[in-house]
This record gives C-alpha cells, structure tokens and sequence, in this order.
C-alpha cells in the first residue's frame, strides 16, 4: 500500500451542492473561498452514531472558528436531500438540529476520493484537512470510523498556522494561543528546549 498526504499540496477543488446554514441548497466552489481559512471535514454517514457527535461539536464552535477567518465545511457520500432531513430531525430523535455550516453532498464520492479517505469504496473515512488562505491543504488527521475527532484540536491547528504566518516562528509540541514558540534557528530551538524540557 502507498500512503500519500496532501499536505503542503493545493487542496483538490471540487464545486458540489450543499444543504446550506439556513436549510436552503446551494453550492459550493472550494477554490472560491480563496482568502479564507477552511477547516474540510468527512464523515461517514447521516443519520449514524458518532458523526452527530462531532458536527455538534463543531457547529459550538462555529463562531470561533469564523473569528479567525476559517469557514467549516462537512462532506459526507449522502445527498442534500438526506443532510436537510437530518438537520430537521431533533437532536432528541437522532437528528442534527440547526447546524450554522454548510453540508455538502458527495453521491458520486469523487470528492472523497479526491482527499484520499474513500473506505471500501462506499463512505468515508473522518478526514479533516485545514487549507489555508491560498488553498493549500497544511494539516490534515484521518481517523477510523469509531473514532471521533478533537474540535479543539482542530482549533488550535488553526492558531498555530496563523501564528507561524504571522510571526515566522515554529510552534513546539502542545503549543497554544499564548504559549512561547521557538525560533526556526539551532539557537531558537535549543533556547526553548532549555527553558521548557524540565
């Protein structure tokens, strides 16, 4: 088996149709949120088990991921059809509820193909990929089907890339907002390791 990423790679663009914030289907062009940081993440399947776990999860936090200029966008092999029923159905009754973020539909999996986390053919794998504001995919983590991702991982992923492109430093294990980072220099790295390694 070959094991590719396409990290530090131009994020495959793709137009599709999505059920919308605000229930209404229209569709998204990748490459037009250029400008924009883009947190892309798969999952499986409507109405499942763990995904309504993790689109709750990030729909809390869909405010701070909009004050850092990232929009979120969720993917899954369903139709738009299928995304709104769910968005209709309570949360109390296995459903989604008023999810703040776009779901696109992906019926012919060319878009999950395209990211490399296409399983057995029929669903995707949790994929999630950050794409910066130029369209280059910088992190990305792909989990196993039972295993549901960190949204605040996904937000400090963020933090860190802005922060590396603001300031020109590294940022260490564990880091977040607020933490000293290294500099990209033997000096930098040994300075911070002195200080932090105890």
């Amino acid at each position: 088996m070959c094991l590719t990423t396409l990290v530090t790679q131009p994020a495959p663009d793709f137009t599709a149709n999505a059920v919308m914030a605000d229930n209404s289907f229209g569709s998204i062009t990748l490459s037009a949120l250029k400008g924009k940081y883009v947190v892309l993440f798969f999952y499986p399947l409507d109405f499942t088990f763990v995904c309504p776990s993790e689109i709750l999860a990030f729909n809390k936090k869909v405010a701070e991921f909009k004050e850092k200029n990232c929009e979120l966008i969720g993917v899954s092999v369903d139709s738009r059809f299928s995304h709104l029923a769910w968005k209709k159905t309570a949360i109390e009754d296995g459903g989604i509820g008023a999810i703040q973020y776009p779901l696109v539909e992906d019926l012919n999996k060319e878009i999950t193909k395209s990211y490399g986390i296409l399983f057995g053919g029929s669903v995707a794998l949790r994929g999630l990929f950050l794409i910066d504001t130029k369209g280059i995919v910088r992190h990305s983590v792909i989990n196993d089907l039972p295993l549901g991702r960190n949204v605040d991982e996904a937000l400090r992923m963020v933090d860190a890339l802005q922060f590396v492109e603001t300031h020109g430093e590294v940022c260490p294990a564990n880091w977040k907002q607020g933490d000293e980072a290294m500099k990209p220099t033997a000096e930098g790295v040994a300075s911070y390791l002195a200080k932090h390694s105890k």
